[in-house]
């Protein structure tokens, strides 16, 4: 621990009440406290500022190196019961009062034109402890579930005094001061005082309101003065490339209460959800209109509503240095970013979204965060969020620090971090990034490169306690809200209770399911018969976890192509391919992610500079998709087979397996007793079937509800003219069975009626 005395202190003490007291000379500190103080060294600042009760009597000293006079007057009536003395040159002030009311320091400061100006505000010293012990206590523990509104700045009344408080965990710093706008950004002015228990600093500072830029000046362990950093726990930022944090005192009055009393069922395993993935500072069209919070909900909550979406899913909104990053470089876990507006706005944009039924998902980054100067990157001098050793806390992949999740304290950061988002602003979910980085020491990394657990293995067992502490806080604290993982491995139990032994998600993404059938989908139908496993290889292992099935933002970037970029075949071939493809997805188990752009079969890959193709949707074959997009969505969500008994395999039957000559597979969905049943038939090949026989699950007519070569879409408009009769007879298993024509690169859907 640092030693945070480096040279003597003053031998006097605050004193213990503001008791009357005769007038008396003022008591002089020790030389060398004085030379720590100037030279924004000294560790213990109330110590030395502030009223201090002497062996001469109170006296009172402040550090105002711009005056050239200070008098105490009352608070009260403004009476003049004490005036101080310089007593260094650098602007230490200091001297005895008559009485010990709460006071203000009056400054008399030279304007620089010849002039004076007189400033009055209460002193910062004149104030106890701000954090209660309990606080303390938890914060040091890695248990506070509220630590977004301890730590941070946050504008409060103290002692009928209205000021912001600020808080900061630095333990290895010698000295932590306040910079800002309301100091001339002087490390001298604001030092804070340190709670050794716990490791923070605090200090209030009058007069500062919402709106105030502000950073930290610290003096690391060996008396290096560091570059200002931004506050961790800031709920507001400077819109980068700017980096200064801002006090916010936020004031939101939430209309929400319908959407949260009944989330939980709109989120639960039997209900539809299907996820419009984007990021939201590239969404809107390159038209001139600003991009903001309030100009998305004014366009996208009407065109999601419209297309049918459940959720919107944003990629990570946390405060973050580059832009390039797409958010996934985040330094500000407890602020929106101020690109698209104030957190205000950004409340406002989530409450809009509840009124039009659409639940809201963000990205969260526990894995990994940036060395940028002004970030948590060695944050008092010593690796503090971070592990020392670059075998466990350096990420070769993305070139960022890895979060030391077994401390405490940055345990308990994250978790009150991701607990902050689904409280403080409603969220309905955290997609939390990059788990199978978090699972294992060894990822990504050569032998002998990384440090094995205590038991020598390489599951990374102080991640996983994490990931079960935050799935066991999130349902306590924020019920209804849900957990999803990204996470590409094999991992046992995922989105299994953690008190069951699992890591306690509600869902994880299909990554197998994506590889599998992107790479299907992405062969020459000729060739298809060759690969027919790749498709129903995902129902070998579709109900082992709750799954959702991604077509995320990493699948149409960094040359993989877009949705429409990786279908074979020629221009009809390639729109008729991808919309069997969506056709497919929707009709199988598990919920839906789809990035933006897709929906619109966006012929580039996405790129955040330049945004989404919209004049696209002048051709009626891009048109055609996003029709497709609207109706699966809404079939999706109007026929309960497709969805209440997703984590059930006694909800999935196939018909048609091993057809893999003519690239055609068949199933049926089924929903709870009583729900009619969905059969589904893919046709992956260009060649239309005539008289495909295959059973279904009664007889009767069954209607054809979605046909992806619909003309509506842009297809040849082949089927089953509204749908076929079922007639009695076993066949594949069922006890009925019908003909069916199938369209040429398609996907249909029928239900009985």
């Amino acid at each position: 621990m640092a030693d945070h005395t480096a040279t003597p202190a003053s031998t006097d003490a605050p004193p213990a009440a503001f008791a009357p007291a005769q007038a008396v000379s003022a008591h002089l500190p020790h030389p060398g406290a004085i030379d720590s103080f100037v030279r924004a060294r000294h560790g213990d600042p109330f110590s030395l500022l502030g009223p201090r009760a002497t062996p001469d009597g109170i006296v009172v000293r402040a550090f105002l190196p711009d005056a050239v006079r200070v008098q105490v007057i009352d608070r009260v009536n403004g009476s003049v019961f004490g005036e101080l003395t310089r007593i260094h040159a650098d602007g230490l002030w200091s001297g005895p009062v008559g009485s010990a009311q709460p006071y203000l320091l009056r400054s008399t400061v030279a304007d620089g034109a010849g002039g004076e100006t007189v400033v009055e505000t209460e002193d910062p010293y004149s104030f106890g402890m701000l954090l209660g012990e309990l606080d303390i206590y938890l914060i040091s523990e890695g248990r506070h579930r509220d630590l977004g509104s301890i730590l941070g700045s946050h504008v409060v009344e103290i002692e009928g005094v209205r000021g912001t408080r600020f808080a900061v965990w630095a333990p290895n710093a010698q000295r932590v001061s306040v910079v800002g706008s309301f100091n001339n950004w002087d490390g001298r002015r604001n030092p804070m005082r340190f709670r050794q228990s716990a490791g923070v600093w605090e200090l209030f500072i009058p007069r500062v309101g919402a709106g105030a830029l502000y950073k930290y000046e610290i003096v690391g362990p060996h008396g290096d003065v560091l570059p200002w950093r931004a506050d961790p726990v800031a709920w507001a930022t400077e819109v980068p490339p700017q980096t200064a944090s801002r006090v916010d005192d936020p004031h939101f009055v939430w209309n929400d209460d319908d959407w949260m009393a009944t989330r939980a069922a709109r989120q639960a395993p039997d209900a539809p959800m299907s996820i419009y993935e984007m990021h939201a500072m590239s969404w809107l069209p390159h038209d001139g209109t600003p991009a903001s919070w309030d100009t998305l909900g004014d366009r996208l909550i009407p065109y999601l509503t419209e297309l049918g979406f459940t959720h919107v899913e944003l990629m990570p909104i946390m405060e973050h240095p580059f832009g390039g990053s797409w958010g996934y470089q985040t330094v500000s876990q407890f602020a929106p970013t101020a690109r698209l507006g104030s957190p205000e706005q950004f409340a406002r944009f989530i409450d809009r979204c509840h009124a039009a039924n659409l639940g809201v998902i963000l990205d969260w980054v526990p894995a990994h965060f940036p060395t940028d100067a002004h970030g948590l990157a060695r944050f008092d001098g010593t690796p503090l969020y971070e592990h020392g050793n670059p075998f466990e806390g350096y990420h070769q992949d993305w070139n960022t620090y890895i979060y030391n999740l077994g401390r405490n304290e940055v345990r308990g950061f994250m978790i009150a971090s991701g607990l902050f988002w689904l409280r403080h602003f409603h969220i309905d979910g955290l997609r939390v990034d990059a788990v199978a980085s978090m699972l294992y020491r060894d990822y990504s990394r050569k032998h002998g490169e990384w440090v094995p657990n205590q038991y020598g293995g390489r599951e990374n067992l102080e991640s996983i306690a994490f990931l079960q502490d935050l799935s066991r806080v999130v349902h306590e604290d924020a019920p209804g809200a849900i957990l999803i993982a990204e996470e590409s491995t094999s991992f046992p139990g995922v989105s299994r209770p953690a008190d069951e032994g699992g890591l306690g998600f509600d869902y994880k993404w299909n990554m197998g399911w994506m590889h599998d059938t992107l790479h299907y989908i992405e062969e020459q139908p000729v060739y298809r018969r060759w690969h027919h496993g790749e498709i129903s290889f995902g129902l070998v292992y579709a109900f082992s976890e709750k799954f959702v099935l991604p077509i995320s933002h990493d699948e149409v970037v960094y040359g993989k192509g877009s949705m429409i970029g990786k279908m074979p075949g020629d221009w009809w071939q390639r729109f008729a391919n991808l919309r069997a493809y969506y056709g497919f997805m929707w009709t199988h188990p598990g919920k839906k992610l789809l990035f933006m752009g897709s929906e619109i079969a966006q012929e580039a890959e996405w790129n955040h500079d330049t945004g989404l193709s919209w004049w696209q949707l002048d051709n009626p074959m891009y048109r055609g998709v996003q029709l497709l997009i609207g109706d699966l969505n809404r079939l999706y969500v109007d026929n309960p087979a497709l969805h209440a008994r997703d984590c059930d395999p006694d909800g999935f039957r196939w018909v048609v397996l091993h057809d893999a000559d003519q690239s055609v597979y068949a199933w049926l969905r089924y929903g709870h007793p009583g729900q009619p049943p969905v059969l589904v038939v893919c046709n992956f090949t260009p060649v239309p079937r005539h008289d495909y026989q295959l059973g279904v699950s009664q007889k009767g007519f069954w209607k054809e509800v979605l046909n992806t070569d619909a003309s509506r879409y842009g297809g040849s408009n082949v089927g089953n003219y509204g749908g076929v009769e079922a007639h009695e007879g076993e066949s594949h298993g069922q006890p009925a069975w019908v003909k069916l024509t199938l369209p040429p690169l398609a996907t249909i859907v029928l239900t009985p009626s």
